[in-house]
């Protein structure tokens, strides 16, 4: 039944003793053009614990214990986009602490889930409201591994809810 199309075909691969993770393996080895084409594409993405978890997250990080600007009545209306509210949460020792851990955290792991074949990987940040805190500290993390080399994006899933 297949025969007209197999006799297209440059390359025949039999599949009978792969498992998934040597099928990909092969074909990454044999069909990948460059290395630039094998990077891990990283989004972080900011949201609010009020409006519940994203499903499809593969690490979490719960940012509530850090200081709020939601109660610094200039701030609340903005976002962690905002400079104003980067410049305050940078004040403090401990968010910038969080974000070089988290950071290191995420340098230390992203290797080891690529080599495991994972090709995209989608971090979550949470607060309470997913304005301020999480937003703030997804573009810095994201930053931080843009940096390092690797593709990494900030999406704000829910800085425009209220």
């Amino acid at each position: 039944l297949l025969a007209p199309i197999r006799d297209l075909a440059n390359i025949i691969v039999d599949t009978s003793d792969h498992t998934v993770h040597t099928l990909r393996r092969y074909f990454v080895e044999e069909f990948a053009t460059s290395a630039g084409s094998l990077d891990m594409n990283l989004t972080i993405m900011s949201f609010g614990h009020k409006h519940g978890m994203p499903v499809a997250l593969d690490l979490l990080f719960d940012v509530r214990f850090l200081p709020n600007p939601h109660f610094v009545p200039d701030l609340r209306p903005l976002t962690g986009r905002h400079t104003e509210v980067i410049d305050y949460m940078l004040t403090f020792q401990e968010v910038r602490e969080t974000i070089d851990r988290f950071g290191d955290l995420l340098e230390f792991l992203v290797p080891r889930y690529k080599r495991e074949g994972r090709s995209y990987l989608t971090i979550g940040v949470g607060c309470t409201g997913g304005q301020h805190r999480s937003v703030m500290i997804s573009e810095a993390l994201a930053e931080k591994l843009r940096k390092s080399g690797y593709r990494a994006r900030a999406t704000h899933r829910d800085v425009s809810k209220r």
